[in-house]
């Protein structure tokens, strides 16, 4: 388990120079989950995923990793503790003169483990991420993604238990990085390993993480599971990260045709057991209301069906209310919105 608590980072003294990074960040990963922390650049990401392994030591607040404060350790103490903890970077670190063997190898080789256990070691884990044919290639002979499963199969030699990913897939195509998540969720599977991942991309987020943390001015402003953050955003920074993966924001026509309904507005979200039934044509049978759908946005969230839709539903205010008891009885998030809300 990775927690912190009350984290705070200043850099520099006191005075017109001095930054504040990170502002009292708490945060608490459970053993073998996925946790996404997602923001803007500047936002502090990199600041708290230093902070973790305390390559960035804090101004203060603690740092836990399996019951143990980092910051009580002696040097020794924590560089054994650092063993424990992975991390696999933007621009994959590689040393350009080793070869992918090398590579792999160098944390085992700097521990001073025997040969035969560090060869062993090695070739399991680049059979691990499919490059056992490359061992002998540098890491200029490779492609972005292949150069990131080097990294993977590096940050897995000395057997952590967390791995810290900053901006992992960032500079990765969309065919690739999704290559690079898969990995990663078998790297979860075979070794329960806890995974922390720091991005600035929405659909990562959407794609592998069980829970999100949304980092701005170096605060948490949100977080939660996936599947609330992404149903029911409370901040506007989360909003618009949603956005860009949903896709959610209603074209200026649609609103300029919605005119005079705007009053009796409704945003419909679908998940879970909602989204296996015809839900407003049900709604429409069982009450005396009228539903007219304005827009709509169907997409999957952690293999689960998500529907999002703008509707108007006109009738008689003590039938309007049962159709919406009725709509959240069957687990649709159902909320009356104003047009400049949406």
């Amino acid at each position: 388990m990775l927690k912190l608590e009350n984290i705070h980072k200043v850099y520099g003294k006191k005075g017109a120079g001095q930054v504040t990074a990170l502002q009292g960040i708490d945060l608490t990963v459970k053993k073998g989950e996925i946790y996404g922390v997602v923001g803007y650049s500047g936002a502090g990401k990199s600041t708290l995923i230093r902070c973790m392994n305390l390559l960035e030591r804090p101004t203060s607040g603690d740092v836990w990793v399996n019951g143990v404060n980092l910051l009580d350790l002696s040097i020794k103490q924590l560089r054994e503790q650092r063993k424990r903890i992975g991390m696999i970077f933007q621009h994959y670190n590689l040393l350009q003169s080793k070869n992918i063997f090398h590579n792999v190898a160098l944390p085992l080789i700097l521990d001073g483990q025997p040969k035969e256990k560090i060869e062993k070691k090695v070739l399991e884990l680049l059979s691990f991420v499919g490059l056992a044919d490359r061992k002998d290639h540098y890491p200029e002979q490779l492609s972005g993604g292949q150069k990131q499963r080097v990294g993977i199969a590096r940050a897995l030699v000395t057997d952590p238990h967390i791995l810290l990913c900053d901006e992992a897939t960032s500079a990765l195509d969309p065919s690739t990085t999704e290559s690079v998540l898969n990995l990663l969720r078998r790297v979860r599977k075979r070794f329960g390993v806890t995974i922390l991942m720091i991005t600035h991309e929405m659909n990562v987020i959407q794609d592998i993480c069980d829970k999100v943390a949304v980092l701005e001015d170096g605060k948490i402003v949100e977080q939660g599971s996936v599947i609330d953050i992404f149903t029911d955003p409370k901040e506007d920074i989360t909003k618009s990260f949603v956005r860009t993966v949903l896709n959610d924001g209603i074209p200026q026509g649609i609103k300029n045709l919605i005119g005079s309904a705007e009053k009796n507005l409704y945003r419909v979200i679908f998940k879970g057991a909602s989204t296996n039934i015809p839900l407003l044509s049900n709604t429409a049978k069982q009450f005396s209301v009228d539903v007219n759908i304005f827009y709509g946005t169907v997409t999957e969230l952690q293999g689960q069906p998500f529907g999002n839709l703008l509707i108007n539903m006109t009738g008689d205010a003590a039938e309007k209310e049962r159709a919406i008891s009725f709509m959240r009885d069957h687990e649709a998030i159902v909320k009356e919105v104003a047009i400049d809300d949406i």
